[in-house]
């Protein structure tokens, strides 16, 4: 049996436009040829997204999630291409679980573009910082700092998230899979996420924790 390694699960998808935990299985199932991988993921129906990428997506829907008696709200737009998706139960489904998920995950932007350089300049200096005080040799911080910048798009991006239902997927995994299951383009467009009392010094709470039992009741 062939490895099947992140860089291959990495261009396969990048290739098809499937989701993460779908090109791993293609990769397994055809022991790690691309070309049967590809052809696999095309029969499944799940390499459809990455055609879909340049259409335009106008219709969707504005979503609006409130948790725990008014402590924290989410306004969420998720766009597809026709009012018939819109109105159906697996899109708005979708759009449920990904305003849960921000009022339980907190993400701060929607994408890795959307962080502003001078923020990511700053971690970066951080980031540099750290290693350097850990004592770790100058040929490899470079290296290591855009390693941790990853982790930190993980945190604070929401289509590099891990979605907090399931989570070997992240958001972005999630938008893919429902695309291809659903046949149209889906974007995830713009979020607001409010705390009632944020910046106020206040005792903390474990919002996340909150929100989980909630998704499972």
């Amino acid at each position: 049996m062939a490895e099947i390694t992140a860089a291959l699960v990495k261009e396969l998808r990048e290739r098809t436009g499937a989701g993460m935990m779908d090109c791993k299985k293609a990769l397994t199932e055809c022991n790690g040829d691309m070309d049967k991988a590809s052809d696999f993921l095309r029969e499944k129906g799940l390499a459809a997204a990455a055609k879909k990428a340049g259409r335009v997506a106008a219709e969707g829907t504005v979503e609006s999630y409130i948790h725990g008696g008014g402590r924290i709200g989410v306004l969420l737009e998720v766009n597809c291409e026709t009012d018939f998706v819109a109105r159906g139960e697996e899109f708005k489904l979708l759009v449920k679980d990904v305003a849960m998920h921000i009022a339980a995950a907190n993400p701060q932007y929607l994408n890795k573009e959307e962080v502003p350089e001078d923020i990511l300049q700053h971690e970066r200096d951080i980031l540099k910082a750290q290693a350097l005080n850990e004592g770790k040799p100058e040929k490899i911080i470079e290296k290591m700092v855009e390693g941790r910048i990853e982790k930190y798009y993980k945190e604070v991006c929401l289509m590099e998230q891990a979605f907090v239902k399931d989570p070997d997927k992240t958001i972005s995994d999630l938008v893919l899979d429902k695309t291809a299951k659903i046949g149209e383009r889906i974007v995830i467009r713009r979020f607001t996420r409010y705390e009632l009392g944020a910046g106020i010094e206040k005792r903390q709470e474990d919002f996340a924790s909150e929100v989980m039992k909630e998704i499972n009741r």
